[in-house]
């Protein structure tokens, strides 16, 4: 319904008073959006190329990282966004043609989408503090000397259970609460030792003896603190990147929650959806960067358990 300033001048529903019609508002305000993202995306392209630069330095320890990653639990949340994106983008469609009941059920999905995101990071979060593999020493489950576990871990119901299983076996003992790594991330290193890089060797062994040029021509046996320095490096990439997407998604979800009361009382139409519209290239931007950050975390290293990369 059309709205009358006191000089009853039409007034477009939404039109903002500080623009002349409702085309340069949505310039505006797309404008501004797209500033914001483009600094959205500096910011996770420094994190980014930390990311790559620690990796060149030591793939084989970020290989070791990432094979401790669940890519079930990755390729879902994959999935889950891209569905999100589905339903954001039918959310805008409906919005422009003004169809409030179709508008408030694609709101409703985006954020059931976006909470089994976050419900699925909890699950994997979870995995890691009782695994050890939170990157900060004291953070991480605390596992006493002979301590059992009584109770079988969570399986998919395709996996097949160990009838050991449910006798309990002993856990690995953690008793400060410390990071942790496994005999298998040494193993995966010590089979590999043809194709690690100079840093790599520098950087995992011992006694590392280099030439004139800096070349590495004789190293020793493998340390595994220093291994686990680096091992824990990837986890301090994993943690602070999806944690500050997930952040993101929270802040999404707390933007659809808005958006679901706005369209609720009607407020969106074919001459208003400005805010849904906007608020979609947020949402989409999210689940781009999970795009980006799936394969370079939760993929890398899979070929090595396959047998890949030499030995």
């Amino acid at each position: 319904m059309a709205e009358h300033t006191h000089d009853d001048h039409y007034h477009a529903p939404g039109l903002q008073h500080q623009f002349d019609d409702m085309d340069q508002q949505m310039d505006s305000v797309t404008i501004g959006m797209w500033a914001f993202l483009v600094q959205e995306i500096m910011f996770f392209g420094g994190l980014f190329t930390a990311y790559l630069v620690f990796r060149n330095k030591f793939p084989m320890a970020f290989a070791a990282g990432s094979n401790h990653l669940d890519a079930f639990w990755g390729g879902l949340n994959t999935l889950v966004l891209i569905v999100s994106s589905l339903t954001m983008a039918l959310a805008v469609f409906y919005a422009q043609k003004g169809n409030r009941n179709l508008q408030v059920i694609m709101i409703i999905l985006t954020m059931v989408f976006g909470s089994v995101f976050l419900g699925v990071k909890v699950v994997e979060y979870t995995g890691k503090y009782q695994k050890g593999q939170i990157p900060v020493d004291g953070w991480n489950k605390v596992i006493k000397e002979g301590e059992v576990e009584k109770a079988e871990a969570f399986t998919l119901p395709f996996e097949t259970k160990a009838s050991a299983a449910s006798e309990g076996k002993e856990k690995i003992p953690n008793p400060t609460g410390a990071f942790q790594i496994t005999d298998d991330d040494i193993e995966l290193v010590l089979s590999h030792k043809k194709i690690l890089t100079d840093s790599e060797k520098i950087g995992y062994f011992d006694d590392v003896i280099t030439d004139r040029n800096g070349n590495v021509v004789s190293f020793g046996e493998l340390n595994r603190e220093k291994l686990k320095d680096k091992i824990r490096l990837f986890f301090w990439i994993y943690f602070v990147m999806t944690g500050l997407h997930a952040l993101h998604m929270i802040a999404g979800l707390g933007i659809m929650l808005w958006l679901l009361y706005k369209a609720w009382i009607g407020t969106f139409s074919a001459e208003y959806f400005a805010p849904v519209e906007i608020s979609g290239l947020y949402w989409h931007f999210v689940d781009i960067v999970w795009i980006f950050l799936f394969p370079l975390l939760y993929l890398l290293g899979k070929h090595f358990l396959a047998g890949g990369g030499g030995h």
